[in-house]
């Protein structure tokens, strides 16, 4: 969800404006994803490298995300959402890890809409840290060295309850992954737009979604 900052310069306002144009953005689209078929939706709020920003943008940052949950908990349990967190909670503030797992625990009977929320995520990060509960398994000697393979890794990812995403959307213009689900999005198709998150409506989301579908693909292997 790439562009709020920008987004908001052009209105000559700062950062935050955008970001919170970006989070009301978040709602129409995860509304909009059962007209679409569109059953798992993965957004990427707040990555590893996103402490490097300012001391006042992070923080701002983080009081979105306490006020997002605490405004949107019971329209989200309403609609059939079930929402998951994905990412290393270590840092993050007490309050706001409650609240996270408080609107985990509020949805998790739904299946609607699953919508997945990474904060504090990074790809390399994910994987190192599930490289390390596999390497903990194996030393405990309930794993053995020669079981491990590709299919064995993804189970001690933080997505391991999640389908690979068929579909990565990056805004803004940037036509790089930035960290995002290495591992997951191996054959994922991507689609690189050029218009800023908060301009991101249901429209641009139908018309990128029918450009998806039309893709023919093959996962490696030749169309007979």
């Amino acid at each position: 969800m790439d562009g709020n900052g920008r987004w908001a310069k052009q209105r000559g306002k700062p950062r935050l404006f955008g970001h919170h144009a970006g989070a009301k953005r978040v709602r129409e689209i995860v509304e909009a994803c059962p007209k679409y078929g569109v059953k798992y939706l993965t957004i990427f709020g707040f990555s590893t490298e996103n402490w490097k920003r300012t001391q006042t943008e992070v923080a701002g940052l983080m009081s979105l995300f306490r006020m997002y949950i605490r405004k949107e908990a019971r329209e989200l349990k309403r609609q059939g959402v079930r929402v998951r967190f994905i990412g290393d909670r270590i840092k993050l503030d007490k309050k706001l890890r409650d609240l996270m797992d408080e609107l985990e625990a509020l949805t998790e009977d739904n299946d609607k809409t699953h919508l997945t929320i990474a904060l504090n995520y990074g790809g390399r990060d994910e994987v190192a840290r599930a490289t390390q509960r596999l390497a903990e398994e194996v030393a405990a000697g309930r794993l053995k060295p020669e079981d491990v393979d590709e299919e064995t890794l993804p189970r001690f990812l933080d997505t391991c309850v999640l389908p690979d995403p068929d579909l990565v959307i990056r805004t803004s213009g940037e036509a790089r992954i930035s960290n995002f689900l290495l591992w997951q999005s191996a054959y994922s198709e991507y689609e690189f737009i050029d218009t800023l998150w908060p301009d991101f409506s249901e429209a641009v989301f139908a018309e990128v979604l029918a450009g998806f579908g039309s893709r023919e693909r093959r996962f490696g292997g030749v169309k007979a």
